[in-house]
């Protein structure tokens, strides 16, 4: 825990940065019937029915200090979409970076290992060599900031039904080039000297 919240306590590098990597599955819904759309008065209404159209998944790979965030649609989540996503962090999000911190949670797809299952072992050993991990503590992933970042795509967009992966990328592209032309930051005030005092049950007595 004290890692992830020293790690927020730096000041803004762009040679290192820091970015906080999350995923969120999507159930997909079609209307059977057209809504009806708000008039003077009156809210939109929309029919209890629906179709239900399987699942899709986000990617969110948001760096806090610099107001910026990039969400993939995929179909699934596995190890090799895992590593791909480390891949274009590196190669195509931060090229001329020293090398990447990232804070993720401890999913089982997270692994430096889940490289070497997509790559030949000199690409996997390339881009791990250019990534540094933190890890936020099993039941804690609320410290990890990509949280917040999914709390406001969920609130701005997801709540709505989503028919497909088509409208769905629609949806958080024009959400995700709005806040990145605001460079929406994300302000973090809890440090590692907050939890010695409010979390101190978790730490050694003696």
């Amino acid at each position: 825990m004290e890692d992830v919240l020293d790690l927020y306590a730096e000041p803004y590098d762009p040679l290192y940065p820091t970015v906080c990597f999350d995923e969120k599955p999507v159930v997909l819904h079609a209307e059977m019937r057209p809504p009806v759309p708000a008039a003077p008065g009156q809210p939109e209404r929309i029919d209890c029915e629906y179709q239900r159209r399987g699942t899709a998944n986000l990617f969110f790979l948001v760096e806090p200090l610099r107001g910026w965030r990039q969400v993939h649609v995929t179909a699934q989540r596995t190890k090799q979409d895992y590593a791909e996503q480390m891949r274009w962090l590196v190669d195509v999000a931060y090229p001329s970076a020293e090398y990447v911190r990232v804070v993720q949670d401890n999913l089982n797809t997270h692994t430096p290992g889940a490289l070497y299952e997509t790559f030949p072992a000199p690409e996997a050993r390339r881009i791990l060599r250019r990534l540094e991990f933190h890890s936020t503590p099993k039941h804690a992933s609320c410290l990890n900031m990509a949280a917040i970042e999914i709390g406001v795509f969920q609130r701005s967009c997801l709540q709505r039904r989503i028919a497909d992966e088509q409208q769905l990328r629609q949806q958080v592209t024009a959400l995700q080039e709005e806040r990145n032309a605001k460079h929406c930051t994300i302000s973090w005030r809890f440090t590692a000297s907050d939890a010695r005092q409010k979390l101190q049950r978790l730490y050694p007595t003696s």
